[in-house]
């Protein structure tokens, strides 16, 4: 009951301040598409045996993997299951890691040089997602499955390869395996791919934001107007770099971590349509669909509860829903429990509130935008 009432009061908080409106919007806000992960049931059993210490082992680890055809479009028959006010199906945006490590040729290097491939030639290694590329675009042709920037990878690269060159426990191991630990004992994180300490990665870290950022517009014919950046982590250096390649809209949650060269303090708190000095706009996750994170009873019920409390303070709905969880192609029943639970939910919004909207991170950024 306590932890009851801290969630409701939480939720109240943090929709107090910021930008307002009589429409019901629903945004689905989903990381960490196109990223690699865990690249099958063997090397995830190989390195928790192993290094479970430096891993997520029973969550990120265990089931997230590049989405297959098979991921994908039991994703959008769920998505399209239901139709807004509008006429128009729920979405998801899928916030897009566009490359990931050509471990040839980092190898070749001695571990001493970083190359990059994009991700949809990383899909060509995997015999169990042929087609899948095909689906992403049947996806957005339908409207279900909308990119945006996530970043070129997922991965603080000057750390992995300085762990890589000193040969730390694990490193070579996972590497060898087309695989890297992510949470190195006695090391940084590596998921954290802006977390930059001097002007020498900062230069590294705009730098893979620029070509990543070039890459996601030659592969989806659009630049992507709003990004979400890796586990949150940026500061003001990084968002004039995107302001000056057009992004109007930052995605995160209540609160943004700084780079650890920032020092003192660690983290801002932000709030829906807070805008920073170059004009681009805020946007915080207030509503929370991680089943293979959080264990729940009844998680329908509480979502419900959260939506139902944002729409009275006038707010958009954004929900934060990682990738992890509509992944099945390491243990079905991931993706399954995750579908049933968000085909429930979408039905019953629909039901409870006819005005319904569901939008897409760039739509809900261009409203924002035009109705300051």
């Amino acid at each position: 009951m306590i932890q009851k009432i801290k969630h409701s009061l939480g939720c109240n908080l943090i929709n107090i301040k910021g930008w307002r409106t009589n429409r019901k919007i629903v945004v689905i806000e989903s990381d960490d598409w196109g990223t690699l992960r865990t690249p099958n049931k063997d090397v995830y059993s190989h390195l928790t045996s192993k290094y479970a210490d430096s891993m997520w082992p029973e969550t990120y680890d265990k089931v997230d993997n590049l989405a297959n055809k098979e991921d994908l479009e039991a994703l959008f028959d769920t998505l399209s299951s239901v139709e807004d006010s509008k006429g128009h199906p729920a979405v998801l945006t899928a916030n897009t890691i566009v490359g990931n490590p050509d471990f040839e040729r980092i190898k070749e290097s001695g571990f001493k040089e970083y190359y990059w491939e994009p991700f949809t030639d990383t899909l060509k290694r995997y015999p169990t997602h042929t087609g899948t590329y095909e689906c992403w675009k049947d996806g957005i042709a339908k409207e279900v499955f909308i990119p945006q920037y996530h970043g070129r990878e997922h991965l603080n690269v000057c750390c992995w390869l300085d762990l890589l060159q000193r040969d730390y426990p694990g490193m070579r191991d996972a590497f060898g395996l087309g695989a890297w630990l992510g949470n190195p004992q006695g090391s940084k994180r590596l998921d954290i791919a802006y977390n930059y300490a001097n002007a020498e990665e900062l230069t590294f870290v705009k730098k893979s934001i620029t070509e990543g950022y070039e890459q996601f517009t030659k592969m989806f014919g659009t630049k992507s107007i709003t990004t979400i950046c890796p586990s949150y982590t940026w500061n003001g250096e990084i968002e004039k770099h995107f302001h000056e390649l057009g992004v109007i809209a930052m995605q995160g949650g209540y609160l943004q971590f700084y780079p650890e060269i920032q020092q003192q303090p660690r983290h801002a708190k932000h709030f829906n349509g807070e805008r920073n000095p170059y004009g681009q706009v805020y946007f915080m996750r207030n509503v929370h669909f991680e089943p293979t994170l959080i264990k729940e009873v009844d998680p329908v019920g509480r979502l419900m509860s959260d939506i139902n409390r944002v729409f009275r303070w006038h707010k958009p709905a954004i929900i934060s829903s990682h990738r992890l969880n509509y992944i099945g192609n390491l243990i079905p029943e991931n993706r399954e429990y995750t579908l049933k639970v968000l085909k429930q939910l979408l039905h019953k919004l629909v039901k409870k509130h006819p005005d319904i909207e569901f939008m897409s991170s760039d739509q809900l950024a261009l409203l924002m935008n035009n109705n300051d």
